[in-house]
C-alpha cells in the first residue's frame, strides 16, 4: 500500500474509525495489528523478518539494562548490532556483493558462474533496523529504559505511518507517546490533513508527473549536454518533492491520530554549504549516522586526518544505506569529500573582521547569500547525477557532456508529456 494509492486511504479510514473508540491499550493493540497488515500486504513473508528483530532486540535490550557486569552488557549490545548489520547484510547487500565479486572476477580473467541466489529485499528493512539498533545502543549508553511491554515496543518498530520511508524516529522521542495517553483532536486532525494534502501535492502532482521526463533523459545513451542539465535539475526537484511528500503525510497520517513525528527535512536546497545541507536533508538519518557512527569512530575528538577518515567512512556507509549499488558508494563519496573540503578551507575563507553595516551592505550579503545558494545548488545537483546515474560509464558520459554544453542544447530536448505537471503549473502561474 502506496501513501498515493486509494488502497491506503481506505485502510486508514478503517483504522481511524477503531481508534476513535477503543482506549489507550486497545488503541496501541490495533494500531500494532494495522501496521502488521499494512506491512504483510507488501508480502506476508516480512512480518516473518520484523517480527523475529522486534523480539530478539527486545529481548538483549533487557538483557542490556539488567545486567550487572559491565562485559555482559557489552555482549548482548554487540549481539544486537551484529544481528541487525547482519539482516541488513543478509537481506539488502548480500546479491550486491556477490554480483560485484562475480563482475571483478570477470575483469581479471576467471570464469565464475552467474549467481542464482535471489534475496527479495524487504521494504523498510533500513528503516526499522536502525531504529532498533538506535534503540538498543542508548540503552547501553544508558540514555534509555527498556520498554517492559513488548507490545508497545513491537507497535515502535512497525509503526505504519513512518515503517517504510521514515523518518527514522528515536525509541526516547517516539515510546513515550505510545505509552501516555493520546487524544484527537481539531487541531491535530487539521494540521495532519494539511501535512497530507501537501505530501500528496509533492509526490503525485509534481515528483510522479517529472519521472518521465527524467527517466526519458537517462535512459538516452548520447543525450546532449542541455539535456543532462535539465533533466539533473528536475531530479533535484523529483528526489526532494517525492521524498519530502512521503514524509509530509507519514507526519500528517501520525499527527492526525495524536503523534508527532520529527520533520525530515527543512529547505535543504536553500543551503550554501555541504554541513548545512546535511543538518537540512533527511534530517533523521544524518542525526542518527552523526550519533552512532561518526562519534563511534572517534567524531571530531583526534586529529584532523582521523576526522576527515571518519567523515569519508561515515559518508560513504550512509551513501550505501541508500541502496546496494555503487552510484551510491559514489555519491556518499561525493558528499564526503564536500564536508572534508569544506571542512578544509573554512578556516581560510572566514574573514577576520565583521563587514560593515548599512543597508547598502546588508543588500550586498542579501544578494551574495543568493548567490551561494544558487551555486551550491549546483554542486548538489551534480550529487544527484551520480545517485540517479545506472553505472559508472553513464556518470563519465553524462559529465563530459557536462562541458561540452552548447545554449543550442536547450531548444532541442525531447521530453515527453507531463499532463500532471502542465496542469499544476497552469492553475498555479
Amino acid at each position: 500500500m502506496l501513501f498515493s494509492q486509494l488502497d491506503f486511504w481506505f485502510f486508514f479510514a478503517i483504522v481511524f474509525a477503531l481508534y476513535l473508540v477503543l482506549p489507550l491499550r486497545g488503541q496501541n493493540r490495533m494500531l500494532l495489528v494495522a501496521s502488521y497488515i499494512f506491512y504483510g500486504a507488501w508480502d506476508w513473508r516480512f512480518l516473518l523478518l520484523i517480527g523475529g528483530s522486534t523480539l530478539i532486540n527486545h529481548a538483549l535490550a533487557l538483557r542490556i539494562h539488567n545486567a550487572r557486569a559491565q562485559t555482559h552488557r557489552w555482549h548482548a549490545m554487540m549481539a544486537s548490532v551484529v544481528i541487525n548489520l547482519g539482516i541488513l547484510g543478509v537481506f539488502k547487500y548480500l546479491n550486491f556483493f556477490i554480483d560485484s565479486f562475480i563482475a571483478l572476477g570477470d575483469r581479471l580473467g576467471m570464469d565464475l558462474p552467474p549467481s542464482s541466489l535471489t534475496i527479495i529485499l524487504p521494504v523498510g528493512v533500513s528503516f526499522f533496523t536502525f531504529q532498533t539498533l538506535s534503540y538498543t545502543i542508548d540503552i547501553y549508553r544508558r540514555r534509555l529504559k527498556p520498554a517492559r511491554n513488548v507490545l508497545d515496543f513491537a507497535l515502535f518498530v512497525a509503526f505504519f505511518p513512518q515503517l517504510v520511508a521514515g523518518p527514522i524516529e528515536r525509541a526516547s522521542h517516539l515510546l513515550p507517546e505510545i505509552c501516555a495517553p493520546r487524544r484527537v483532536t481539531w487541531d491535530g486532525l487539521s494540521r495532519g490533513a494539511i501535512l497530507c494534502l501537501i505530501g500528496l501535492i509533492k509526490k503525485v502532482v509534481i515528483a510522479d508527473a517529472i519521472s518521465p521526463s527524467v527517466d526519458a533523459v537517462y535512459a538516452n545513451p548520447d543525450p546532449s549536454g542541455g539535456a543532462v542539465i535539465l533533466a539533473t535539475w528536475l531530479f533535484a526537484v523529483q528526489i526532494y518533492c517525492d521524498f519530502s511528500g512521503y514524509t509530509d503525510i507519514a507526519r500528517g497520517v501520525a499527527r492526525m491520530l495524536g503523534f508527532t513525528l520529527m520533520r525530515n527535512f527543512a529547505q535543504p536546497y536553500f543551503s550554501t554549504t555541504p554541513q548545512e545541507f546535511w543538518r537540512r536533508w533527511h534530517i533523521s538519518l544524518s542525526t542518527w549516522l552523526r550519533d552512532y557512527l561518526y562519534i563511534a569512530l572517534g567524531g571530531n575528538r583526534k586529529s584532523s586526518l582521523r576526522t576527515k577518515i571518519n567523515l569519508m567512512a561515515t559518508m560513504v556507509l550512509g551513501g550505501l544505506w541508500h541502496g546496494a549499488a555503487w552510484n551510491f558508494v559514489l555519491w556518499g563519496a561525493y558528499q564526503g569529500g564536500l564536508l572534508v573540503g569544506h571542512r578544509q578551507i573554512t578556516p581560510m575563507t572566514t574573514p577576520a573582521q565583521p563587514g560593515p553595516s548599512g543597508r547598502m551592505a546588508a543588500a550586498g550579503r542579501a544578494l551574495w547569500h543568493c548567490v551561494k545558494v544558487a551555486l551550491f545548488f549546483q554542486i548538489i545537483c551534480y550529487g544527484w547525477l551520480l545517485f540517479r546515474a545506472d553505472s559508472f560509464g553513464q556518470v563519465a558520459n553524462f559529465t563530459a557532456q557536462l562541458f561540452t554544453t552548447r545554449l543550442s542544447d536547450f531548444t532541442h530536448i525531447p521530453m515527453p508529456p507531463c499532463p500532471r505537471l502542465h496542469s499544476a503549473l497552469w492553475h498555479f502561474c
